[in-house]
């Protein structure tokens, strides 16, 4: 594998942490952008990674800094809007100020985070709607070669998907009450997400690609919660209740710091997040079911085993 240098650009996050550490574990030379580099100092533990504050919404800035790259890497996005980033803003906005940034510097290779069910037709959930602006707009950049990833929910160490139903039912009573309770995933794993980016990198194949990334298992959202609960040791009763009341909720939580679950987030539930083909077998990856990775870090120390031994071979590989 050539080592290149690459720009990641919203690589502070769940995915970005474990793709910033691969990309530094196979000898590429990473520059991370941030607003708070004080923030992320895990990073510095690295050589090849370096850590650079910036604003990415100007271009200038952006376009110099980009100068010199091999690779860009967006995995910028939000699940809920907050007073300081809109979906337009960080899905649509940001994806055109970083293709105009890499025109000037003269930078051709893109690997774009995008969502399954992105569709610039939405006309409900503005998450979906933004991704599908987000995507369509980088992947039709003539002289560009851009490849763009639409995961199911993804999961693993540090997820907000397992992490934050445990949380909830921690303190939830014995029976808990879920929106959008039949509402179909096919969760992908953290490290298999992050090996279908390292992949592309050099895959020529996947230029001008609409990679779909799912797990190997389809389950409701209800299965998984009941999952959850089992897994932390929770007797709680999943229960699924009725449209009508999962609205309210949205409406109602989407007022919450925080904001649990909003509006968006159910209108966005009203599609199944499963692939019609996961790329990952075509990309040389064997996808890892929730049953594999799950309990090592949600249930006690001696499940963990069975990640520690993942990870040992992830290293071993390197």
């Amino acid at each position: 594998m050539k080592k290149q240098r690459i720009c990641v650009i919203g690589g502070t996050g769940f995915v970005g942490t474990h793709l910033v550490h691969r990309l530094a574990a196979l000898g590429h030379s990473v520059t991370l952008t941030t607003r708070r580099p004080e923030r992320h100092r895990e990073f510095r533990l690295h050589d090849s990674v370096r850590v650079v504050k910036i604003n990415p919404y100007d271009s200038v800035a952006l376009q110099t800094l980009l100068t010199g790259h091999d690779c860009v890497i967006n995995l910028a996005g939000i699940l809920n809007e907050t007073g300081n980033s809109s979906f337009q803003t960080v899905h649509a906005e940001l994806p055109r100020i970083i293709v105009k940034a890499m025109r000037e510097s003269g930078v051709s290779r893109l690997l774009h985070m995008s969502a399954l069910n992105a569709n610039v037709n939405e006309s409900h959930s503005r998450y979906l709607k933004s991704k599908g602006q987000g995507e369509d707009l980088v992947q039709q950049q003539a002289g560009l070669r851009v490849t763009s990833f639409r995961p199911s929910v993804i999961f693993g160490p540090g997820d907000s998907f397992f992490n934050r139903f445990a949380t909830l039912l921690r303190l939830a009573p014995p029976v808990f009450p879920l929106a959008c309770a039949g509402s179909r995933f096919a969760p992908v794993f953290v490290g298999d997400v992050v090996e279908a980016f390292v992949v592309a990198i050099d895959d020529e194949r996947t230029v001008g690609q609409r990679l779909e990334l799912c797990g190997p298992k389809i389950y409701t959202l209800q299965q998984l919660v009941q999952y959850t609960a089992q897994q932390i040791g929770k007797r709680t009763r999943v229960v699924g209740i009725p449209d009508f009341m999962a609205r309210l909720q949205g409406h109602a939580l989407g007022l919450v710091p925080g904001k649990p679950f909003s509006i968006d987030n159910y209108y966005s539930l009203q599609k199944d997040s499963v692939c019609s083909v996961s790329a990952l077998s075509s990309l040389g990856i064997d996808a890892h079911s929730v049953e594999c990775m799950v309990p090592a870090y949600l249930a006690d120390r001696h499940t963990r085993a069975q990640y520690d031994r993942y990870r040992a071979s992830a290293r071993r590989e390197v």
